[in-house]
């Protein structure tokens, strides 16, 4: 079935929910990954023509990525990365060709017809230009860490808001 699936990553929370599928999708196929993430800032677009060093996110998405397909990995499924920089619809359609994939497996947020409108969607503009099949995954936002502990302070200004009309003392 899939050999090759290519899993664009945004360093989100929304990356867990496409991981959690394709990890059992790529070992039920014997799949290997090629994982993705386009940085898309003002470096990242222009990295190569003006011969720039990478940035300091370029270097936190480098690592982001290798840490993910090092326990992909540690799970028997095989995965390298790919760091690219510039329009991230057209990124991932040319990566998929260029890495030989027959798949592209990427989450989504889930917005409504004018969200998308007004930010786009990068997996709507994926899914028109790509010749390559394209799995969307339906992402759910998760807490990026842990929530802090409310401490008794807290719960009693949170139960006396509502009397104070929402305000602070």
């Amino acid at each position: 079935m899939y050999k090759r699936i290519l899993v664009p990553l945004e360093h989100s929370p929304y990356d867990e929910t496409i991981l959690a599928h394709i990890r059992k999708l790529a070992i039920h196929c014997g799949a290997s990954l090629v994982l993705i993430h386009v940085a898309d800032g003002w470096a990242a677009r222009n990295v190569k023509q003006l011969h720039l060093r990478e940035s300091e996110e370029m270097r936190e998405d480098r690592e982001y990525l290798e840490q993910i397909a090092e326990s992909l990995e540690a799970e028997g499924v095989a995965a390298e990365c790919v760091l690219a920089g510039g329009n991230p619809g057209a990124e991932i359609a040319e990566a998929a060709t260029r890495e030989n994939c027959d798949l592209i497996a990427m989450s989504t947020h889930g917005h409504r017809f004018l969200q998308d409108l007004l930010y786009g969607s990068v997996a709507n503009e994926v899914r028109h230009i790509s010749r390559v099949p394209v799995l969307l995954v339906r992402g759910e936002r998760r807490p990026s860490g842990p929530r802090p502990a409310l401490t008794d302070v807290d719960e009693v200004q949170a139960r006396q808001a509502p009397l104070r009309g929402g305000g602070t003392p």
